[in-house]
């Protein structure tokens, strides 16, 4: 079958050639990058509160604002400055108040704190004062209260101190030095004249990893919550609870799996909504299912779109839902009613922002503030009048990357044995398609995500040398529905490789890529896919494995998500040794013996999610091979740098490997 482009209109909105006059993306252009995120629609549907961040390389942090933003003139104005960790900036229900988090003090007493601004006199006031960080924060409807999230301090601090420090070791990650300490809520006033009162206690936990893990009923009586059996990441089942403010009593809601997420009661509050997925404990295709606000049957009201969706918002008559996620070449939205029928907005070009999430926001009239990519455009925010009306561009924070020379973005699908996988190129500038190209693929991790026709900052650096970059969605991904996403279970590497392998062979018919010049690379799942097609028995050029998993075995024994891996991988390794077999045979690490391609290995020493054992077995297993290899690691506790200085040189290294042997 032929490779064909599914998406003409994207490539018509791109324009024509660019001009040799323009000056080509480079590397260094990614730190001048603005991210705008995190949009918020004030009560009377006039502003919009963003988050605007970028990197600081001298002082080598990210830095943010907060940027009032009006939707009528587009005029900007700088509210919170001077507050470089700023973030999650929420209206009070009036509009009169403004929350937000910062971080105050220094060094290893510095904390996340919970802050509140007077939008009239401009007055500050700090609410909290907590031992450990704020990491999520919810107004009371009345905006008299605030309800957040922070872990509990060690309650053994005195002990550590003096070298007391052993801990009994449970299903967290291997790079833990002490025991993981619950989250739990807390309520704090709004007017910051009392201590905060806690409202959580115990073994159990809201789950670290949510955008949000709880929410307030209309009555402000009580709050929804999802919590785990405890802090260890690897107990990854959670339980809806309902919790009364005024006793802290909690209660299960009754009916609802135990495998949810970011509950959000109806603006009438007769419905509760969650997020889980089609199959528990099984990872693929998040929905969001409908509950009686007591707890009830569930509606599974999502099923009919078919997608991975990862973020879902209370339209303001309580009639529907607005949610979004991974779409083909795109990240959708649909206004979906409670009667099952759906609409999908238009957003064109428009993608909107968002790792695991989407970044939108919900006003009167069921108007959308949201912040989102186009190809040639990185991050801005745009507003929708209604789901019905096209998305109008609010802010130009990255006109001076707009106006350089971009690489051109297809997206293509192609036949990979029943399945018909889709995937993302983008061309150097002043591609002559008469001319032979070096293809870079690079994959993303996962599996559970997708690449899409999006500004890509690293992706467009390297089209910028002359190399056709290759972004190949393989089953997993999860843009192409629920039978594709879940062709991976007990599948991991074979299935997905066959997908990558049709992919470059139908690419290579279209006659400009140079067989003898295709390299591999990614992170995370990525690297994972990097090592998998190591072992094929084509010749790459070359590959670059970054926090790349090669034994399945180590994610199931040492990352924070450890025996919660069962559900992509098949039951424990431990119970059989069919079953620890089945574990090996998946794991890329079984192909080492085939592996002959030169490899750039970038890790972090403290990758929680991808140990770095799963690097050093790479590593030996190349150079006992003599084959070149380069290992460089960072001294760091995170899976992927996001410091701009680490980010810098992780991209420089990253770029230099595929110039040495593509050049």
């Amino acid at each position: 079958m032929k490779l064909v482009t599914f998406t003409l209109a994207l490539l018509l909105l791109l324009g024509p050639g660019l001009s040799q006059a323009q000056r080509r993306f480079e590397l260094a252009d990614i730190s001048r990058l603005v991210n705008v995120s995190d949009p918020q629609l004030s009560p009377d549907g006039k502003s919009i509160l963003v988050v605007v961040s970028g990197p600081n390389l001298s002082a080598n942090r990210n830095e943010a604002e907060v940027v009032l933003v009006d939707v009528a003139s587009g005029r900007q104005r700088v509210l919170i400055g001077g507050r470089p960790t700023v973030k999650q900036p929420r209206w009070s229900p009036t509009g009169d108040r403004l929350a937000f988090l910062a971080r105050t003090g220094t060094g290893k007493v510095a904390h996340t704190q919970l802050f509140i601004q007077n939008l009239a006199s401009g007055e500050f006031r700090q609410l909290t004062t907590a031992s450990e960080n704020v990491q999520l924060y919810s107004w009371s409807p009345d905006g008299t209260a605030l309800a957040y999230s922070a872990a509990d301090a060690p309650t053994n601090a005195a002990e550590v101190a003096r070298g007391n420090d052993s801990f009994e070791v449970g299903n967290g990650s291997m790079t833990l030095t002490a025991p993981p300490t619950p989250d739990h809520l807390w309520l704090v006033s709004a007017t910051g004249d009392a201590p905060a009162r806690r409202l959580t206690t115990g073994s159990l936990s809201l789950p670290d990893d949510s955008q949000a893990p709880f929410a307030w009923a209309p009555g402000g009586r009580s709050l929804a919550c999802v919590l785990r059996p405890s802090a260890q990441t690897g107990d990854q089942e959670t339980t809806v609870y309902t919790l009364d403010v005024a006793s802290g009593a909690l209660r299960e809601l009754p009916g609802t799996p135990h495998r949810v997420d970011l509950p959000a009661y109806s603006p009438d509050g007769r419905w509760l909504s969650y997020q889980t997925p089609r199959e528990p404990p099984f990872f693929e295709s998040l929905e969001f299912d409908v509950v009686p606000a007591a707890g009830g049957p569930a509606r599974h009201i999502c099923r009919p779109l078919d997608r991975n969706l990862q973020r879902a918002i209370w339209s303001p008559d309580s009639k529907s839902l607005f949610v979004g996620g991974n779409d083909a070449a795109t990240v959708a939205i649909w206004q979906l009613g409670l009667n099952g029928r759906s609409q999908k907005l238009n957003l064109g070009p428009v993608s909107p922002n968002g790792s695991y999430w989407v970044e939108m926001a919900l006003g009167r009239r069921n108007a959308v503030a949201l912040t989102a990519n186009e190809p040639g455009r990185p991050a801005e925010l745009y507003y929708l009048a209604s789901p019905a009306a096209a998305p109008r561009r609010l802010t130009d924070s990255n006109h001076e990357t707009a106006a350089l020379a971009l690489g051109r973005m297809e997206a293509v699908e192609w036949l990979s044995d029943n399945l018909r996988p889709n995937g993302i190129l983008t061309y150097p500038p002043g591609f002559d398609p008469a001319r032979k190209y070096p293809l870079v693929l690079m994959m993303h991790g996962g599996p559970s995500n997708a690449s899409r026709a999006a500004f890509y900052g690293l992706g467009q650096a390297v089209a910028a040398h002359g190399y056709v970059v290759f972004q190949p969605n393989y089953r997993g991904s999860d843009n192409l529905g629920y039978t594709f996403q879940r062709a991976i279970r007990d599948d991991a590497g074979a299935g997905p490789g066959r997908d990558v392998l049709a992919g470059i062979a139908e690419l290579e018919k279209r006659g400009w890529v140079d067989t003898s010049r295709i390299a591999l690379s990614g992170a995370s799942y990525g690297g994972f896919m990097t090592a998998w097609l190591l072992g094929e028995s084509r010749r790459w050029r070359c590959a670059v494995a970054a926090a790349s998993v090669v034994d399945l075995l180590d994610s199931y024994n040492l990352s924070d998500n450890n025996v919660a891996n069962a559900g992509h991988y098949g039951p424990s390794p431990w119970l059989s040794t069919e079953n620890l077999a089945h574990y090996r045979a998946q794991s890329p690490l079984a192909r080492a013996t085939r592996w002959r391609t030169p490899t750039l290995i970038l890790h972090n020493v403290g990758d929680y999610r991808v140990p770095i054992s799963n690097s050093y077995k790479l590593y030996h297993a190349l150079q006992d091979q003599h084959v070149p290899v380069r290992f460089v690691a960072f001294p760091i506790a995170a899976h992927i740098p996001s410091d701009p200085v680490r980010s810098a040189e992780w991209n420089r290294l990253w770029l230099d490997w595929l110039d040495r042997y593509l050049k």
